[in-house]
């Protein structure tokens, strides 16, 4: 039992030491962040583990600690670059609690795309020829990567995107 709760306390000191290292560490790779947190936290957690309970079971503490952990991971993926939580925030702030379409097409969606542009960009996957945009060699690699996982879990056509197989 006490393996479960060392679990919990490592889910804690995570969404902790997760928020405090967005907050300090503007303009990191959040997934890095996150994946430091992790590890971070969960070396402690076992430690304690090991050091404060008497019969340990590192996989009833680690099981809990992956569940809390992914679970954190999955929620903060979701909102962090959601265009369509974007554009309901927008819409749910403006005064009237409504925005026309014609606004939100011309004026909120090409500022998303270009955040998400320059996002490619800092990142060395894309660059910018003139008025148009190439993928950069590493921008290949990771395409090609991203493509394998899609169809390792036959992941096509979701409705939203139309991306090719």
């Amino acid at each position: 039992m006490m393996s479960f709760v060392v679990g919990i306390a490592g889910v804690a000191v995570f969404s902790v030491l997760a928020r405090v290292m967005q907050s300090a560490a503007r303009g990191t790779s959040p997934v890095a962040i996150l994946a430091i947190a992790a590890i971070l936290s969960h070396l402690a957690s076992v430690a304690l583990g090991i050091i404060y309970v008497p019969q340990f079971q590192y996989w009833s503490a680690a099981s809990i600690f992956s569940f809390g952990v992914m679970s954190y991971v999955f929620v903060f993926g979701a909102v962090y670059k959601s265009v369509s939580l974007e554009v309901l925030l927008a819409v749910a702030g403006h005064p009237d609690r409504a925005v026309p379409l014609p606004y939100i097409v011309g004026h909120q969606v090409p500022e998303i795309f270009r955040g998400r542009i320059q996002i490619l960009i800092e990142s060395g996957l894309v660059e910018q020829i003139g008025s148009t945009f190439a993928a950069t060699a590493a921008g290949e690699r990771l395409a090609a990567r991203i493509a394998r996982l899609r169809r390792m879990f036959a992941i096509g056509d979701s409705g939203l995107y139309d991306f090719p197989d």
